[in-house]
């Protein structure tokens, strides 16, 4: 169940995801055998927080009746298995290619998506360049932050390892995060501690 979504509201969900084309608010009502009023309620909550929308409208003998449907959020709220599903495809290509090879595509593939983040680094400097990384990681997940730790070095402390339950299996993953940062600043960088080893944080350490 997503947060802040009630049983009932959930239950509301759960049919919209079975009628794909929508339902009224009657019918809502009949199905869950509650009150028009509380099914209103419900919907209202729910088109507030994004999870449903107004859909097409149904036309009867009478007048119009509006129906309801999930959106993008709506759908997404229901489980997914994106780690299962990227563990999977990990394991196979590591089998595939040995470890060596497996480790090597991890960085390249790193080093591709930084070519086309590097325009956001343009004409930065330094401590400029430091604080975009900062913010791209952010955008990305990883709840990270710039220090002057270790004798004044900058280093980088990433608080949330938006792939953790892959690095638990795939520590060649954590190249990946380390070529990115290596290409985006074009700085060599030290992993110096990592949360899928016991670490507190995923920390990151620019060299001179």
């Amino acid at each position: 169940m997503a947060e802040g979504i009630s049983s009932r509201q959930q239950q509301i969900l759960d049919l919209l995801l079975n009628f794909k084309a929508g339902l009224c608010i009657d019918e809502i009502a009949g199905k869950l055998e509650i009150s028009r009023n509380a099914v209103q309620q419900h919907i209202d909550k729910l088109e507030r927080d994004g999870y449903v929308k107004m859909g097409m409208l149904n036309k009867t003998a009478g007048r119009p009746v509006r129906v309801f449907v999930l959106t993008e959020a709506g759908i997404n709220s229901f489980p997914k298995q994106y780690a299962w599903f990227a563990e999977l495809i990990l394991a196979n290509l590591k089998q595939e290619m040995g470890a060596e090879a497996f480790q090597r595509y991890l960085h390249q593939l790193a080093t591709s998506l930084a070519q086309g983040l590097l325009p956001q680094l343009a004409g930065k400097q330094n401590e400029e360049r430091h604080a975009e990384l900062v913010r791209i990681m952010n955008e990305l997940g990883f709840q990270a932050r710039l220090t002057a730790a270790d004798g004044g070095q900058p280093s980088i402390e990433a608080f949330n390892c938006v792939y953790h339950d892959l690095t638990q299996k795939f520590e060649e993953v954590c190249e990946f995060d380390r070529a990115l940062m290596t290409t985006l600043l074009n700085q060599d960088i030290d992993h110096v501690e990592c949360m899928a080893k016991g670490g507190c944080v995923c920390k990151f350490r620019i060299k001179p």
